[in-house]
């Protein structure tokens, strides 16, 4: 076994312990599997670093409700904050266990903590997997839940995450309706 499959054992024995679940399994066990394909598919000579990262990027988010913290928009990012932080230092802490090297157990911490999201290309290929995941496999079923103008300032606001092949990439990939499509490529000028 690998490094990198070493630590995706252990991310996804971390995940199982979900007490929610979804049709397939534990919400977080699933995510972290969805993350790792759009990866492969995206970045497939992706290292381990930013291969470890997208599967751990939700890894036992549970843990940290959004109820623990004030509603709106000041309250939600101090929970992803404090959500990237936590999932930084958990992944490092398998990494290490791992064997993995000190180089590697930064980089992914970095990127789990976003910090350089539009100047460090891993950063940003993390972002890009998330979109592309959240696009793939959740936008479907939250959309059902808001409003129209919300949903497109909610769609414009992924895309402006996104790199600009990402976000040509999904324009390509994914059949959206016109007001959608037409957020995406706005965000293009947005960034």
């Amino acid at each position: 076994m690998t490094l990198r499959q070493t630590v995706f054992a252990a991310i996804d024995a971390a995940n199982a312990a979900d007490p929610r679940h979804e049709e397939g399994g534990p919400v977080e066990l699933l995510y972290g599997r969805r993350m790792t394909a759009e990866q492969e598919r995206l970045f497939p000579d992706a290292g381990d670093a930013l291969a470890i990262a997208c599967r751990g990027q939700h890894v036992e988010r549970w843990l940290l409700p959004r109820s623990d913290f004030p509603e709106g928009r000041e309250g939600y990012l101090t929970w992803r904050r404090e959500q990237g932080r936590r999932h930084a230092g958990r992944v490092m802490e398998l990494m290490r266990e791992a064997g993995c090297d000190d180089a590697d157990i930064d980089a992914a911490g970095r990127m789990l903590r976003k910090e350089g999201i539009k100047r460090d290309p891993q950063v940003q290929a993390l972002e890009d997997v998330a979109c592309f995941t959240f696009i793939r496999h959740y936008l479907g079923d939250f959309a059902t839940t808001q409003d129209p103008d919300a949903l497109i300032r909610i769609v414009a606001k992924t895309a402006r995450k996104m790199s600009p092949e990402a976000r040509a990439r999904a324009l390509a990939e994914f059949p959206m309706p016109e007001a959608l499509a037409d957020a995406v490529r706005e965000a293009e000028g947005a960034r």
